[in-house]
């Protein structure tokens, strides 16, 4: 599966079901230009995955509303709740590593350890 391009108008409705690995890039940004072909890359392995980009210049209410302070951040949601938020690129392997956790985690425990926050 390719990436698709995320913003305000589709955001909700992307990362309500299943997982979704989300890239909050510029274009301005050299480690962004970078990391594009490592996170293209991997969308190709991981079909089960919805890969997106965010463009924070395009999309700043959504930046915004994230606190992105330093691109690339690469944030993973397993329905509609934020499992994963870091700023930096990762390898390759780092996607599968982060996929196959949000793919294993207990989002029951995660739901119950939200509601008791």
């Amino acid at each position: 599966m390719a990436t698709i391009e995320v913003t305000s108008e589709n955001f909700n409705e992307t990362v309500e079901k299943g997982i979704v690995i989300l890239d909050f890039w510029a274009a301005w940004c050299g480690p962004c230009r970078q990391f594009g072909p490592v996170f293209e890359a991997a969308s190709e392995e991981h079909p089960d995955v919805v890969f997106g980009k965010i463009d924070t210049e395009a999309q700043q209410e959504l930046a915004r509303a994230f606190n992105i302070r330093s691109i690339p951040t690469v944030m993973v949601f397993r329905d509609n709740i934020v499992l994963y938020a870091e700023p930096g690129a990762l390898d390759k392997n780092a996607i599968s590593e982060l996929l196959n956790q949000a793919r294993n985690i207990d989002m029951d425990e995660v739901r119950a350890q939200l509601k008791s926050e």
